[in-house]
Formats: C-alpha cells, sequence, structure tokens
C-alpha cells in the first residue's frame, strides 16, 4: 500500500500534538509494510529530504508571508506543486493522508487531479476552540476544515467526543467517521538515572515542596490561568508547601501577572519551553502533573504523563475523560473550576499510596489501550476498506 501524508508538523518542527502523532503513527505502519511518503514544510535545522524510520520525508520550501494565512497558502501551493510531482515520478498512490485544515487545500487538488481517495485526520475544529463561531478569521478556518471533512472518503478523529463535535460542526454522517485513539512510546520515556536528583530538583523547588506542573501551549483553551487560581487553595491547605511549576513557550505575561495580584508569585516558577531532554528529568521529581484545559480533543500530554509515572489531574472537558478514566487512571476533574481542580490536586499530594496506584493503573493503561502497533493496524483496516471501496467505482 502506497500512502501520501500531507502534515504540517513534523519534527523538528514541534508546534502542537500532530508533530509526535505523524512521527509515531507512521514507522508503525511501515513495519507493516506500506510505503509511506510525507510531506511538510521545510525546517533550517532538517535535510529536505530523508528516510526517517523508513518515512519518506519531503520537505518543501514555504515563500516569504505577510501574515499566517497567507504562509498557509503558499504552503499548500507547494505541497500541490510537491504532490504532483511525486505521484507522477513515484507512480500513483492508493491514499492521500491529510492531517488538519492547515493542508487541505493541497489535498483537495491532488485528490481530484489524480483521483486517489482522501482521509482526512481531523485532529481539532475551530468551532471546539471557541464554542462556536463568531468571527471572521475563525468563519475562513472552519469553512477550510468544513471543505477538508466534506472531501474526505472517511474522517479519523482521537476520541468518541470528537466524532460528535465533527458531526455537529462540520456536518459529517457519523458513519463516515472512525474514532482512532492517539498513541505513545513509553519506552522513549526511560528516566534518567545518571543524574543527581535532588540537585536538579533544587533548580525548580525547595525540598521541603511539593512540585505541581503543567506542560503545554500557554493559550486560553489550555486553562493555566485556572490552575492558577487553585493554586492559591491547593497552597494554603498544604501551609504553603507546594511550588507550581508552568513549562511552555509563548506570552506568559498575563499570568505572572496573575499569580503576582493573588500574592502567590514567589510559589509559581515559569519555565519557558524545556528540551524533551531537561523534560524527562524533570518529571522524574514531580509529584503532579496537571492538565486544566477547558478545551482538548484527545491530551497527549495525560499519556506523556502516564509514561512518565506521573499522576495527572485533568479537566472533563471533551475528550479527557474518555484518555484519564476517574480515580482509576487520574483525577478528572470540573471544568473551568478552580475549587474542583484544586480538591483534585491535594487528592494527588495527600494520598502517596493513592497516588502511586493511580500512577501503576495508567502505565498498564498505555499497552491495553495507547500502544501504536494495535493503533497502526486500525488505521490500517481504514485505508484497506477505503481502497476496497475505491476499486468498486467509477471515477
Amino acid at each position: 500500500m502506497k500512502i501520501l501524508v500531507l502534515s504540517w508538523e513534523f519534527p523538528p518542527r514541534i508546534v502542537g500534538g500532530i508533530a509526535r502523532h505523524v512521527a509515531e503513527l507512521y514507522p508503525e505502519l511501515v513495519k507493516l509494510g506500506h510505503d509511506i511518503h510525507l510531506i511538510t514544510p521545510e525546517v533550517k535545522q532538517a535535510s529536505l529530504y530523508e528516510v526517517v524510520e523508513g518515512i519518506h520525508v519531503h520537505r518543501v520550501p514555504v515563500s516569504h508571508s505577510h501574515d499566517f494565512f497567507h504562509w498557509v497558502a503558499n504552503l499548500n501551493e507547494s505541497m500541490g506543486h510537491h504532490g504532483g510531482k511525486l505521484i507522477l515520478e513515484e507512480g500513483s498512490f492508493d491514499i492521500i493522508h491529510a492531517h488538519d485544515w492547515l493542508v487541505g487545500d493541497a489535498a483537495i487538488a491532488l485528490k481530484h487531479t489524480f483521483k486517489i481517495p482522501l482521509i482526512a485526520t481531523i485532529h481539532a475544529t475551530e468551532y471546539g476552540r471557541y464554542n462556536g463561531i463568531y468571527n471572521d478569521t475563525q468563519s475562513y478556518i472552519s469553512d477550510k476544515e468544513n471543505s477538508l471533512a466534506y472531501n474526505a472518503w472517511r474522517i479519523i478523529v482521537c476520541t468518541e467526543y470528537m466524532r460528535s463535535e465533527v458531526a455537529r460542526a462540520l456536518h459529517s454522517p457519523g458513519h463516515k467517521i472512525d474514532v482512532i485513539y492517539n498513541g505513545i512510546r513509553p519506552e522513549k520515556k526511560q528516566h534518567h538515572k545518571d543524574f543527581h536528583a535532588q540537585d536538579f530538583r533544587r533548580q525548580f523547588a525547595a525540598d521541603h515542596e511539593k512540585i505541581v506542573y503543567y506542560l503545554g501551549r500557554m493559550t486560553y483553551e489550555k486553562g493555566v490561568s485556572v490552575l492558577i487560581n487553585a493554586a492559591t487553595k491547593v497552597l494554603w491547605e498544604m501551609a504553603g508547601y507546594v511550588k507550581f511549576v508552568i513549562v511552555g513557550g509563548g506570552n506568559t505575561d498575563h499570568l505572572k501577572k496573575q499569580a503576582w495580584e493573588l500574592g502567590i508569585w514567589d510559589k509559581c516558577y515559569f519555565t519557558g519551553f524545556l528540551s524533551d531532554e531537561y523534560l524527562d528529568k524533570f518529571q522524574t521529581i514531580a509529584d503532579c502533573a496537571v492538565f486544566p484545559s477547558l478545551y482538548e480533543p484527545f491530551g497527549i500530554v495525560a499519556l506523556e504523563s502516564f509514561a512518565s509515572r506521573v499522576p495527572v489531574v485533568v479537566s472533563d472537558t471533551c475528550g479527557f475523560p474518555e484518555v484519564v478514566q476517574h480515580t482509576k487512571t487520574g483525577i478528572v476533574t470540573k471544568v473551568n473550576n478552580p475549587d474542583s481542580l484544586a480538591w483534585g490536586i491535594l487528592e494527588v499530594l495527600r494520598n502517596p499510596g493513592y497516588r502511586q496506584w493511580l500512577v501503576d493503573n495508567a502505565y498498564q493503561d498505555l499497552e491495553k489501550r495507547f500502544k501504536w502497533t494495535k493503533l497502526a493496524k486500525r488505521t490500517e483496516a481504514v485505508y484497506e476498506r477505503v481502497i476496497k471501496e475505491r476499486s468498486q467505482i467509477d471515477w
């Protein structure tokens, strides 16, 4: 089977969860015997063409752009041109697989030009992020999402919640949508044994302080401000013996101001971006991971914490309750509710035996539900279904 994949993210270009999803799914499909070609934007520190874990990675140049949407248009022009050239040189592909709306125009053009069925993975929707469409920018993105969903032979989403959201927001029939969870490679989170943990820990907190951390983007939908509000109650209940570590790049000025105004500035440490190697070390010394999202289709960060053996507290928004099983593999709290979030954090910090039980269950759940080898076979089944249906149709 020959698959042409379009993704605007692929390592070393990592913006959100799509990069890791794509980088970890397709090597498993290569192992199943499939020929995978991936088109993605060029990155300065990476080759224009290379084979990564069996994936033929084609990085295309994108012309200078005056804004994000102009960049997306230029990206699609480059992807479409290179994709057409690739199909003519390599011979026809069986499937085109597009990841999110940003590559939709190129994917749709290649579909119609070469009569190759298109599969779309919808990782999130603009409607879901904002609980509605309220301005021209959101309307533009939503229209692109609708076009990709309409043109796709089948749609893949990451949770049952996202199946209902895509059906509602993008007007797609439920029977056209397949649910395949995101996965993780737990072995990538092998904890470091060759460093002095206590000295390393002192970079973030005093010896007597518990470490509670958030990891992710600093956008409104991630709910970091809810965590900072919850921190005041946690600190009160724990007599101040907690340090909140906020990990991730982006503008944190408003969050720092919030912490200052609440009088907990000295108990909040904004680290900025941390490399994977540094983060792996950090997670060995943390006591609790918190993801208080207001919108979260899946939440790969929860799986990364499972693999790192860190107990997790999440909000009950969107797909999180499917990923984190309440009181079994983590604590699920009420969305946008600082008191509920504080309760969840305190449950973890105050009960070391319970915390270990959650961690052990979560790690076992990775093998049961989130292993890429199993998820690749489910993806393969979608491909096979589409190829069979395509063979019975005169396009």
